[in-house]
This record gives structure tokens, sequence and C-alpha cells, in this order.
């Protein structure tokens, strides 16, 4: 097989620059003591650089079933690694009890999924390095204040250090995105758990952004009837003002009023 059918419902868009590819795979830092699991390897571009003695657990992730026969006529070191199933179902615990690296040129329909399937993994997931489209990694990479901060970007950086790393044009790929791209690298901070209930958090920063227009109390009602009765200044804020920290203690106060 001489190459790999881009196919426009799993979202590939196929790096073609080498020099772009050692980046990505040299911007990773977990290393020989981490599995690495390869979203999306396609034609192997990023693979070649993620053999070798720095990256001794190797895993590719692929859906499409021509590239798997691709890679395994081309990697055939590998052939007996290839997860060739739906990385979004991948049963993290039963794969492996060890720490694990996602990397990957992320197909660009399922890249805001990938991230959310890394949060519910983090307890195993200690960095991932990945290609996504340039907006989506702004939005990951945001901070509060800024108009495109929101829930991507408050979940992820309760658990994990962001850093966009570099961008990348149209003309790298095949065939070529409508959008620019954007390399970005997450890492597990220090944040074993959260001091509120978790799942409230998530409703909370979710119920806020859903509504980002209106005032926090109006958003929160969803969440808590009574939450009027929370004296805090935070109630009168537009989301984009709150900081993960902001959104961690308004959790606290919900949980003690819902505690009630």
């Amino acid at each position: 097989m001489s190459q790999v059918r881009a196919k426009k419902n799993l979202g590939q868009h196929f790096l073609t620059d080498l020099n772009i590819a050692r980046r990505i795979v040299d911007s990773v830092q977990h290393r020989e003591v981490s599995k690495v699991l390869e979203v999306g390897p396609g034609m192997g571009v990023l693979t070649q650089y993620l053999i070798g003695d720095d990256f001794p657990k190797v895993y590719p992730v692929e859906i499409d079933v021509e590239s798997v026969v691709y890679l395994k006529e081309h990697y055939p070191i590998l052939s007996d690694r290839i997860y060739d199933g739906d990385f979004l179902k991948m049963d993290f615990k039963a794969f492996s009890n060890e720490p694990i690296v996602v990397v990957g040129n992320f197909p660009y329909n399922i890249s805001t999924q990938i991230y959310f399937k890394i949060l519910e993994n983090r307890d195993q997931v200690v960095e991932s390095v990945g290609m996504i489209q340039k907006e989506v990694a702004e939005r990951i990479c945001s901070s509060h204040g800024s108009k495109i901060y929101g829930i991507l970007s408050v979940l992820l950086q309760a658990f994990y250090d962001v850093e966009y790393l570099f961008t990348v044009g149209e003309n790298v790929f095949n065939p070529p995105p409508k959008v620019k791209s954007a390399v970005i690298r997450i890492t597990r901070n220090s944040n074993e758990s959260l001091p509120c209930d978790e799942a409230l958090f998530y409703r909370v920063v979710k119920a806020i952004f859903n509504q980002r227009r209106k005032a926090i109390r109006n958003s929160l009602k969803s969440v808590c009837a009574n939450v009027s009765d929370l004296d805090t200044e935070m109630l009168q804020r537009r989301p984009e003002q709150m900081s993960v920290s902001d959104f961690i203690e308004l959790t606290c106060m919900v949980e003690k009023l819902i505690a009630k």
C-alpha cells in the first residue's frame, strides 16, 4: 500500500512536514517512564520519531482500517501494539496501570472530545502533546479575562498546566485544512483532587458558561434553586471574569448551600 486516502468523515489531515513532526515529538517531556498513546497516526509521520530508545512503549491508536494496514506494513515492530479502535471508547485502566502520555496530530472532528477523554483519565494521563485547530488551542490555553475563555479552559486548567507551543500553517497538510493549527502541551499539575465535589464543579462550570451572557447568579439557578442566598460578589460577574480558583471557591459555597 503506497499511501492512505484521507477521509473527511474521520477528520484526517495528514501532516507532510517532517520538521514539524520532529518538533511535536521533541516537545514530549515524559518519555521512558510512560506508555505513549499516539492518536490517529495515519501514515506514521509522527510514529517514525516515536520509535526508539527515548520512547520504548509506543502504542498507536487508529480507527481507520486502511491506516492500520499501512502501519503494520511500514512499522512491523508495532504490529502487536496497534489499538485498532476508537480512542474515545478506550478503557485506559484495562489498557495499562502505568502513566500514559497522549500524543498526536489529533483528528479535528474529535479534538475537543479527546481532551475530555484525557480529563476523565487524568489519574493516568501525565502529559499530552497534540496538534489541533488553532482556535481550540487558544481557547484551552486562554486565561480568565479573555473572551474565548470557556468550559474546557477551566476544566483542563484545574488539573493540568497548559502551554501553547507553536502555530502551524495550512500548507503542511494533505489535504490542507481550512484553518490554521497549533501544538499545545498539557502537563498534569499537583491537584490530585478538588476541595469540592468534582461532579458539582463540572455542573457549575458548564451551567455558567452555557449562559455566558447572563450574570452568574441567574445561570446557577439550574444547579441550586436558592443560589440567591449566597453572599458573594462573584454572583455579579461574567463567566470569563472567573479564575479556576474562583470556580472552585464558588462550587464549595454552592455545595454547602445544597447540603443545608
